[in-house]
């Protein structure tokens, strides 16, 4: 059952260029407090608590899907516990099943008091906002797809605790749909001889961040990627041919592109007491034109040394939206964007880690002329943010689906692109494993240069 409500991330994206190539880009970005915004809501309608908007990923470079895996371990009852029957088993499982059908029925017949009679006072009221939260996220109707029982026992004979793991999609207005698998532990009480919920946390959700300002979006043709006015141009390796000041990785351009696909694990930033961020993602367009569908992992840090860890999916020029998918520092994630009609695009996030996945269905009008794996600096509002120090980003298992044909990195003829502001390279994409697969990039001792942009949207 939703136990928090889902919000809209109102982020931009802003677009450096590299070495004489103009390109659209999106990455999280940090807010100008010294907080890192987070996104807000995901889209999946079963969100846990309230969540603030979360920074978006931003510029775009200056140069230039698995199945859900069994969830985390299931909590089980204390040495103290109650014994259980079956039958008092069985009727915690009802009322669990009744409440998750009447939250489906009162979202559609906008009709709250259905799920009166499964909830108490409190847990009623917090259905209500939440309900109400989605619809004006652009909710239009959400269903539980599949449920699965994890431990169920008493506390004492008056109070249960009850988890399971459940599926649920959210539909959009625009016709879209994502669904997400969480982990949803039920406290519930007995009130005049019946079951009733009290609470249902989500213990893998991570907590929210305040709202955080729009980020930069794209500047025009032919601006990003050259030095800022009176800098000199960083030297590089001589395989190193294109330059940004926010991206690192790799980019293919020859080609029709229909999908990508990257592995890597998330990065636990060293250092502290100044806000930093990095984002790491593969990316379909954005390098010689204006469209960019994205999805990846984004760490920030405020000036307190607080890191926040989050997965974010994006379609430019809309806003980054943070995913209902726990990431933390360490654990191995594989991302996949693949077309599956014209304008229809699939997302999946899979955790290889804790097991959880992420996957949602887009509508998005793309150029398909690149595809992407980079690690990148957030913006915050309009200039780029430090790039944390993560020393390095292995990324592996790189694929896209150029011209209708599988391939990997080196297959799709992607080209090295390397970070750099006034005082050298920031960070340095390695040469492709033997398998074409992979290779890491690598934090220097540099820093970004401020970029300036014009902003897209709020």
């Amino acid at each position: 059952m939703r136990t928090s409500p889902i919000f809209a991330v109102v982020l931009a994206l802003a677009v450096a260029g590299c070495s004489g190539l103009p390109v659209a880009s999106g990455l999280p970005s940090l807010g100008s407090s010294g907080a890192p915004p987070t996104p807000t809501a995901s889209s999946v309608p079963k969100p846990s608590t309230a969540a603030g908007a979360t920074p978006s990923p931003t510029a775009a470079p200056s140069t230039p899907t698995p199945s859900t895996a069994a969830g985390p371990p299931t909590p089980t009852a204390g040495p103290t516990a109650t014994p259980i029957d079956a039958a008092t088993t069985a009727d915690i499982k009802a009322v669990i099943e009744k409440a998750n059908q009447e939250q489906q029925d009162a979202f559609a017949k906008k009709d709250p008091t259905l799920m009166k009679d499964t909830a108490t006072a409190s847990h009623y009221r917090e259905m209500v906002q939440i309900n109400r939260d989605m619809a004006n996220s652009g909710v239009s109707a959400i269903k539980l797809v599949k449920i699965e029982w994890g431990d169920i026992s008493l506390t004492n004979p008056t109070t249960a605790r009850a988890t399971t793991f459940e599926t649920w999609q959210a539909t959009y207005r625009d016709g879209s749909t994502d669904q997400s698998r969480d982990e949803n532990v039920y406290t519930l009480v007995k009130e005049q001889g019946a079951w009733k919920i009290q609470s249902d946390d989500h213990p893998n959700d991570r907590p929210s961040l305040p709202a955080g300002p729009s980020v930069s979006a794209p500047s025009g043709p032919g601006a990003p990627g050259s030095p800022a006015s009176g800098q000199p141009v960083p030297s590089v390796s001589a395989s190193q041919t294109d330059v940004s000041r926010n991206w690192a990785g790799y980019a293919a351009t020859s080609g029709s592109f229909t999908g990508v696909t990257g592995t890597w694990t998330v990065p636990q930033p060293r250092g502290g007491g100044s806000r930093a961020g990095g984002a790491t993602w593969v990316g379909i367009g954005g390098v010689r034109s204006r469209d960019l569908i994205q999805a990846g992992t984004m760490e920030t840090t405020d000036r307190s040394g607080t890191v926040r860890y989050e997965a974010w999916v994006e379609t430019l020029p809309q806003a980054a939206r943070q995913v209902r998918l726990a990431v933390r520092p360490g654990d191995s994630v594989t991302v996949s964007i693949s077309q599956q009609a014209s304008d229809q695009w699939q997302i999946q996030i899979n955790n290889n880690t804790s097991g959880e996945s992420y996957r949602t269905t887009v509508r998005y009008a793309s150029s398909l002329s690149s595809a992407e794996w980079i690690e990148e600096a957030p913006s915050a509002g309009r200039t780029t943010v430090p790039l944390d120090n993560f020393g390095t980003v292995q990324f592996s298992g790189g694929t896209a689906v150029r011209n209708g044909k599988s391939v990997t990195i080196a297959q799709s003829g992607a080209q090295p692109i390397t970070m750099a502001g006034a005082g050298g390279a920031i960070a340095s994409p390695s040469a492709l494993t033997p398998d074409g697969q992979g290779f890491t990039v690598s934090r220097s001792t540099a820093t970004p240069t401020p970029r300036i942009g014009r902003r897209f949207g709020a």
